[in-house]
């Protein structure tokens, strides 16, 4: 009956530490985390010293990838809103979008005026779209040859 009590004990134990557990994914030289709060969920970035933290409510995810070994993609839907995306590059840059799907064949698919804003040697990482023309960031014509 004793060694019963202990091992009921000792699973008391474990549980809250269990339902704590960070999801940790390293990519090139990023690595990220998250954990579920009070509140939500929370997840880090970090790529050497440089950090940054989001919190929020979310109805999915945070869901990471690594594309190419070195590109880390972010994806979530927020309780309150639209799914978004955030890819972070190896060269310090980020890009982020919402409002739209983000995945097609296994694929992210992204407005095609990002093609320009990622770095070259990641372009191919990515399919594009066409379906976004707006004034203040106009489709180039020789950026819809890459529309798909």
């Amino acid at each position: 009956m004793k060694a019963l009590a202990g091992i009921l004990l000792l699973m008391l134990a474990v549980l809250p530490a269990h339902a704590q557990t960070a999801n940790t994914v390293t990519c090139g030289a990023f690595k990220a985390e998250s954990a579920r709060t009070a509140k939500g969920m929370s997840w880090t970035i970090a790529r050497g010293a440089e950090k940054t933290t989001e919190s929020a409510a979310l109805k999915k995810g945070p869901r990471f990838e690594c594309l190419g070994g070195a590109v880390l993609a972010v994806e979530y839907v927020p309780a309150n809103g639209p799914a978004f995306v955030d890819l972070y590059f190896p060269d310090g840059s980020d890009i982020g979008y919402g409002g739209q799907t983000f995945e097609r064949n296994g694929r992210f698919v992204v407005p095609v005026q990002a093609r320009p804003r990622i770095p070259q040697q990641f372009r191919n990482l990515f399919d594009y779209h066409c379906r976004f023309e707006l004034p203040a960031d106009p489709i180039k014509p020789e950026e819809r040859a890459f529309c798909s």
